[in-house]
């Protein structure tokens, strides 16, 4: 036996299904424009006067719930995780890139204003050691360093050193022709 109220239900959910589907004239409207600026470019900072290169790359949102949960992920994790993702990172055509030290992540952030175009407010791990198998970290508002224990998840920031290519000109193969010359006495 047929219930009714059944019957009446599945036929108001039915055209329920047909009326949700829209518009249904055969046209599909185009993507919306995206600027170019919308898009996550991955960076590095050069820092001239310490003559390093830092990583400036974009945080996903599992390396933030990484650091919530105190789990291991990309540019988050314990300190084990950060030595290891930083000696084997290849970024920007680069991959000779560490754990910075205390003293470097400090003298960034004592600039003022930010450098970095993806920042975070938490902890930074660095390469320092400190007492009670211990390493410092940098708390990048105020470039205070504190104590952490190897287990605890902090962000990852890396960094290389950096030496500015000389540009060589023709003044500058001129001169350095003429001083051959001069000093083989031609």
């Amino acid at each position: 036996m047929l219930n009714l109220k059944r019957v009446g239900y599945l036929l108001f959910l039915s055209s329920l299904v047909v009326y949700a589907g829209g518009d249904n004239n055969g046209y599909i409207s185009s993507v919306a424009d995206v600027s170019a600026q919308t898009c996550v470019k991955n960076k590095v900072y050069t820092e001239k006067d310490a003559q390093l290169m830092w990583q400036d790359e974009a945080y996903t949102d599992a390396e933030d719930g990484a650091y919530k949960r105190h789990q291991s992920v990309g540019k988050a994790g314990s300190w084990n995780h950060a030595m290891n993702y930083c000696t084997s990172l290849d970024y920007q055509g680069y991959s000779d890139w560490r754990l910075p030290t205390a003293d470097e992540l400090r003298h960034i952030h004592h600039k003022s204003g930010q450098a970095f175009t993806y920042h975070r407010t938490g902890d930074f791990w660095t390469s320092t050691p400190s007492v009670e198998n211990k390493y410092y970290v940098v708390y990048p508002v105020d470039a205070f360093q504190y104590k952490r224990k190897k287990s605890q998840t902090n962000y990852i920031r890396c960094v290389r050193c950096w030496i500015p290519e000389r540009k060589s000109t023709l003044y500058g193969v001129v001169e350095k022709a003429t001083k051959n010359i001069v000093e083989r006495g031609e």
